[in-house]
């Protein structure tokens, strides 16, 4: 299981806190949630065999870049409005 990220962000003046957790091997998602105040407005759950060749089989370095890329594209669609 691979440590997640976390980002603060504000938006037209509200602020935002979006995680990205690996549920690990035995459970092979990739979890993102936006949180407000406390509270959780969005959450995607994405299989390891949706966005690794391999699925759960693929090694740290490709899991933690798939964690990676699934922040960062979770706060593009935040940032541009597409998300909530």
């Amino acid at each position: 299981m691979e440590k997640g990220f976390n980002t603060d962000i504000e938006l037209s003046g509200k602020k935002y806190h979006v995680q990205t957790e690996d549920w690990g091997r035995n459970n092979p998602f990739f979890v993102s949630r936006v949180y407000h105040g406390g509270a959780v407005l969005k959450s995607v759950k994405i299989s390891y065999l949706d966005i690794l060749p391999r699925g759960y089989e693929s090694g740290p370095k490709a899991i933690r870049l798939a964690l990676e890329l699934q922040h960062k594209k979770i706060l593009d669609l935040l940032v541009s409005g597409h998300l909530l």
